[in-house]
Parts: C-alpha cells; sequence; structure tokens
C-alpha cells in the first residue's frame, strides 16, 4: 500500500530537540549530584566500593562538571564540550577515563546528545546506544529522554518503524503526564509519516484517554483531525 501524503509531518531533529531535550539540558548537572550522592549511600555499606567505587565516582563528576559546563554555557560549545581542552577535560576523556562510574555513563548520553547539535546522526546514535539505563529517579527521566532521542535520530534517518520502537520506551521508562504524552505524539507523528494512519490514530488516542491533563491533549486532538 502506497504511503499517504500526512499534513503533519514529523518534527525535524531540530524541533524535536528543542521540544524534548530541554529539561536534561537545564538539568543535566542535579542528575550528576543525585547519582554521585546515591552511589556515596552505598559506599557507607560496601567497604570495597568506600574505598575503590566512591572516589573514581568522585573524580568523575569533578571531571564531568568542566564538560557540562562548556555544554550549558549560554553559547554551548558542543565541540569542546566533547573534546575538552587544556582548561578542562570533554565528555569523551570521562568515558575514556571513567566509563563505567554513574558520572561516566552519564557522559555517554551527553555525548550523544553533543554529536546531535554537531548534525552527527551515527555518532549520536552510537554514543546513545552506550548509555546504560539506570534504576529510580532522576534516572527514569533520563532513560526515557536517552529512549526519545534514539527515536528523534531515527525519524531523521526516515526509519519510522525503529522510531516508533524508541518512542514506546521513552513512554514505559517514564510513565508521566509530562514525558510519557510527549513520546506518545512522537510515535503518532511517525506512524503517520510511514502511512499507518490508524496506528497513529490510535496513539493519538491514547492520549487523550491515559493522559487528558497533559499538555499533548490539545496537540492530540488536532492531529486526529488531520487523519483521513
Amino acid at each position: 500500500m502506497a504511503k499517504e501524503n500526512v499534513a503533519a509531518a514529523p518534527e525535524t531533529l531540530g524541533e524535536a530537540m528543542n521540544r524534548t531535550e530541554l529539561f536534561f539540558e537545564k538539568n543535566g548537572r542535579t542528575v550528576v549530584y543525585v547519582f554521585l550522592a546515591l552511589l556515596v549511600v552505598a559506599a557507607l555499606v560496601f567497604g570495597y566500593r568506600s574505598l575503590v567505587v566512591a572516589p573514581r565516582a568522585e573524580k568523575a563528576a569533578a571531571m564531568i562538571a568542566e564538560a557540562q559546563y562548556r555544554f550549558e554555557a549560554e553559547t554551548p560549545d558542543y565541540a569542546l564540550a566533547l573534546e575538552g581542552d587544556a582548561n578542562g577535560a570533554g565528555f569523551l576523556e570521562v568515558i575514556a577515563k571513567y566509563g563505567s562510574t554513574p558520572a561516566g555513563n552519564l557522559a555517554k548520553h551527553y555525548a550523544g546528545i553533543c554529536y546531535l547539535h554537531e548534525g552527527d546522526l551515527e555518532k549520536a546514535a552510537e554514543y546513545l546506544a552506550k548509555f546504560s539505563p539506570v534504576k529510580g529517579l532522576p534516572g527514569a527521566i533520563v532513560n526515557a529522554q536517552n529512549y526519545g532521542l534514539r527515536g528523534d535520530v531515527a525519524v531523521e534517518q526516515q526509519d519510522y518503524a525503529r522510531a516508533v520502537k524508541f518512542y514506546e520506551k521513552a513512554v514505559a521508562a517514564a510513565d508521566n503526564n509530562l514525558t510519557a504524552p510527549m513520546y506518545l505524539r512522537k510515535a503518532g507523528l511517525a506512524e503517520q509519516a510511514a502511512g499507518n494512519t490508524e496506528k497513529a490514530r490510535a496513539l493519538f488516542e491514547r492520549i487523550l484517554s491515559d493522559y487528558p491533563a497533559s499538555m499533548d491533549a490539545r496537540d492530540a486532538e488536532k492531529l486526529i483531525g488531520t487523519l483521513k
């Protein structure tokens, strides 16, 4: 069956970044500190972690803060945040030296975002995939964002079926009124772009039924009206 022309095209990568990823860019440092605090608590229970793991995590957190400063600047320098310089480490150095720590894991996610901003989809997909999902909050939000970003990359590559799978994982990772309906909308747009009208309708209707008070509910009503 030939694909239909749709009234609502899927978001471009730039639009997806603007609508979806600002939360993390503004709050990433808090996420690192929470991860570190959890690790220190665990270190109090396990002697080995107190002597070995916690110090490495602290060094990694200090190093990633340098890269975050460049990442979160008013005029971000994503290449510098990745590579670092004589004045501070970049995310890639954090990964190379402390990739097994919570901060090192988070640096993989950050590196993927930087590559997205640099327009390197292959590297973005590679580093986003290296990130290992974490338990609890704020980990669930980061996990959801990671899956969502991977969906955004797939949309940009016009691999809509793959994008939908990532968006569905993002919904499951953090089922709340803010991010879940947003990723359902993205999944619906991807299905619509692929010509799967009824699947798109079902996803938009799910926003209305499961998240009626969300900001995306109003968009869902409009999007349903564009379906034929």
